[in-house]
């Protein structure tokens, strides 16, 4: 695969991940300050061939990165990857089971500080709050 082809579909797939919903600035715009040729390698290999790759589909690997991100207690990265979930049609009720099944691994401080920004993430975009049933 060529690499504009490859540039072409890392667009592709970070608009389908992060166009809509709440709006903040990816890491990416960080990287570029630094190096902007290290931060296109960056975003090519992690959205354009790691998040293109088939094994997983997107809405597993959201949940995974969602998973991950709220065990390091990563907030930013964390929001942004709540908002590419629910962008790929992850499930509400699922991610928020995934926040409680970090109970035993991460502790309730990272169940509360997870689900404190899933529901700023779902205020930010106007599905909070939510019906009991929609998430448990």
């Amino acid at each position: 695969m060529s690499n504009e082809d490859i540039k072409k579909r890392t667009r592709k797939r970070a608009e389908l991940l992060f166009g809509k919903g709440i709006r903040m600035n990816p890491p990416y715009h960080m990287w570029k300050a630094f190096d902007r040729d290290l931060a296109n390698d960056f975003s090519m290999f992690i959205t354009g061939n790691l998040y293109s790759r088939d094994v997983l589909t997107l809405k597993e690997r959201q949940m995974a990165a969602c998973a991950m991100l709220a065990a390091l207690r990563a907030p930013d990265e964390l929001k942004l990857h709540i908002n590419a979930a629910l962008n790929v049609g992850c499930d509400r009720g699922k991610l928020a089971e995934i926040f409680f099944q970090l109970a035993p691994y991460g502790g309730m401080p990272a169940v509360n500080e997870a689900l404190a920004i899933y529901r700023d993430v779902l205020t930010e975009r106007g599905e909070w709050p939510v019906e009991t049933n929609e998430i448990g």
